[in-house]
């Protein structure tokens, strides 16, 4: 049995030499110069900010504060004063890392002469271990030192301050 004649697809890239990846690597992911750089923030400066990194702070903040009011009225208990305060405790625990984390990136930034791309990636990365690290140890610390605390308040508001950024992506 023979099989059906079927159409090459041409459009499909073919192996090449090694010594011809170079050239096609310029085709597919072109270069920019300082000056294409400098025309295209010209263009859209917007694009190039990085002031909605602390608008992300600052509604982090709001919507901690936010969630704090809902709890402390809307909760029927009389011990609605701990749900808000665990309300407060979970928002703090989502932002001062984020905080921490963009302070470490300004600092990178602005301290690095001749901006290296590595040392700013040290930055990055070594802020999101910051990052990390002190979520941790403040889940931890409040955990111990503060024994009341309302769970569901306070995972609530993490949960929520964390889906900041969600939004940010959405505002861009």
């Amino acid at each position: 049995m023979k099989p059906p004649d079927k159409k090459l697809n041409t459009n499909r890239p073919t192996s090449r030499p090694a010594d011809q990846w170079e050239d096609s690597a310029e085709e597919i992911w072109p270069s920019y110069s300082k000056q294409d750089i400098e025309a295209l923030k010209a263009l859209n400066p917007r694009l190039f900010t990085n002031s909605r990194s602390w608008y992300v702070i600052l509604m982090q903040i709001g919507i901690t504060l936010v969630l704090s009011f809902f709890f402390f009225i809307f909760v029927g208990s009389p011990d609605n004063s701990v749900y808000t305060y665990s309300a407060l405790v979970g928002g703090s625990i989502g932002f001062l890392p984020s905080t921490l984390f963009l302070l470490r990136l300004e600092l990178a930034k602005a301290s690095n002469k001749n901006k290296s791309a590595g040392t700013y990636l040290s930055a990055l990365v070594s802020g999101e271990l910051l990052k990390i690290v002190l979520t941790v140890l403040l889940f931890i610390a409040f955990a111990i030192k503060l024994p009341d605390l309302k769970w569901v308040p306070l995972l609530v508001a993490y949960v929520v301050t964390l889906k900041c950024y969600l939004l940010a992506w959405f505002w861009k």
